[in-house]
């Protein structure tokens, strides 16, 4: 048994070993259940929580048998739940402020807006692309693209010509959007909290996701009908129900307490979310108290989808696993074989096959010695690359189940090539922006 360094113990390498390669196929089985998800309708999570933690366990019991020194199996369990738990309660805070905006009728008030508006098709493409390029870095690209979706499908229900290309321009946006925002994307939040850069470093990263996503957007839109929808009867006027502004405005202050709390105080970003939490719990009290007006903060904390919660844990324990058995000390070495900047490219391709939160884990687990600007191609291009594929990414999923036989794995393929063309005018202005002119915060 050959031996590795792991914060100061030894840790057996087991990429080497019979058992290690066993390991392996266990992850290949775990994520093929993953990826065929709509094939035999079992939730991804599912797969994901036994595959993650049943590889401990084997792990485990592995070192257990042969008598081995538990150290580095100890030290790595209680990196990856650290690791799991600030993705986690971030990622559960975000969840619970857009229920209570969803609760106060925010995105029904934005809907019914959009549609009483009078756009032709085309102008709904541009509207619903920009608003998806610019709340998935506030929200998420999975929410954002959820909600944009539905708009879409109550406007149009039949016309494909206009909701496929606009359905693509939804996905495309939310990914691009949340690839420039710490908190847009789990990727961005993965490499942001994982220390890869600061909160500044990830905002560098807007003119290559917005003139990426406009090229294809531009592309798209040429297949849009510049006819006007017939005009939808919204019934009575939706309001926004008292306290939803208040809300908005504390989930902007809780972000900025996240972004506060990392960068000056030197708090995971879930400690300033959590302390978001507790202020709208407490303002939900007093409005019920006060105004006799129940939001019901923990109906909106059930409503969270916890599937998506235990598919994070899951992935990023299996992850981790691989990890610890060897299998990404020996992958890194690609950064070594390789130009950085050809792997990360090479990344984003990836993860539209395989999905961008594993692939982006991946490589932080590994770690290569590659310097600011390469961590930040890598977060482009593992949250953009996600778009060129359907299942590539959350958004595209998400969007998938809202326009079922409508927005399907076929009808985003024969519009691959905008997204493409996208994909690479993007590294083309990371390129000229980080490593011609140097139009970014050196450390």
């Amino acid at each position: 048994m050959t031996e590795s360094h792991v914060a100061g113990t030894q840790a057996v390498d087991l990429a080497v070993e019979p058992f290690g390669w066993f390991l392996l196929t266990i992850f290949v089985i775990g994520y093929y259940f993953i990826a065929a998800e709509e094939k035999y309708h079992i939730n991804k999570a599912k797969p994901a929580l036994f595959t993650g933690t049943f590889m401990f366990m084997l792990l485990g019991a592995y070192y257990a048998f042969n008598g081995l020194n538990f150290a580095a199996f100890d030290t790595e369990i209680a990196h990856l739940i650290l690791e799991i738990a600030e993705i986690f309660f971030f990622l559960f805070v975000a969840m619970t402020f857009i229920e209570a905006l969803i609760e106060r009728n925010v995105f029904d008030a934005l809907k019914e807006k959009l549609m009483k508006a009078g756009y032709s098709y085309r102008q709904l493409f541009w509207v619903t692309g920009f608003l998806a390029f610019f709340i998935s870095p506030v929200a998420d690209n999975l929410t954002t693209a959820l909600i944009l979706s539905t708009v879409l499908i109550t406007i149009e229900k039949k016309n494909k010509a206009f909701l496929v290309p606009a359905a693509i321009n939804i996905v495309v946006a939310a990914n691009a959007g949340g690839a420039w925002s710490p908190f847009g994307d789990i990727t961005t939040l993965m490499a942001w909290s994982a220390g890869k850069g600061t909160f500044v470093d990830f905002l560098f990263l807007f003119p290559a996701s917005i003139i990426g996503w406009l090229v294809t957007g531009y592309l798209l839109s040429r297949f849009v009908p510049e006819t006007t929808p017939p005009k939808v009867d919204t019934g009575e006027p939706v309001h926004i129900h008292r306290g939803g502004k208040v809300i908005i405005f504390l989930g902007i202050l809780t972000i900025l307490m996240a972004v506060l709390g990392k960068q000056l105080m030197h708090l995971p970003p879930m400690w300033g979310m959590l302390f978001g939490l507790s202020l709208l719990q407490l303002y939900a009290f007093t409005l019920k108290k006060y105004h006799d007006h129940d939001i019901q903060i923990y109906k909106s904390v059930s409503k969270i989808e916890n599937d998506t919660l235990l598919f994070f844990f899951g992935i990023l324990a299996a992850v981790g696993a691989l990890h610890f058995a060897g299998f990404l000390a020996h992958a890194v070495k690609l950064y070594e074989i390789f130009d950085p900047t050809s792997v990360n490219i090479g990344v984003g391709f990836l993860s539209a096959i395989v999905d961008n939160v594993p692939v982006m884990s991946a490589v932080l687990k590994a770690s290569p010695d590659i310097e600011l600007a390469q961590w930040m191609l890598v977060t482009l291009t593992a949250g953009v690359g996600g778009s060129m594929i359907a299942f590539g990414s959350a958004a595209g999923v998400g969007v998938m189940g809202k326009l079922k036989g409508i927005y399907t794995f076929n009808s985003h393929m024969k519009f691959s090539w905008a997204i493409l063309i996208g994909y690479i005018v993007s590294i083309v202005v990371w390129y000229v922006q980080y490593e011609i002119l140097g139009l970014y915060i050196k450390h």
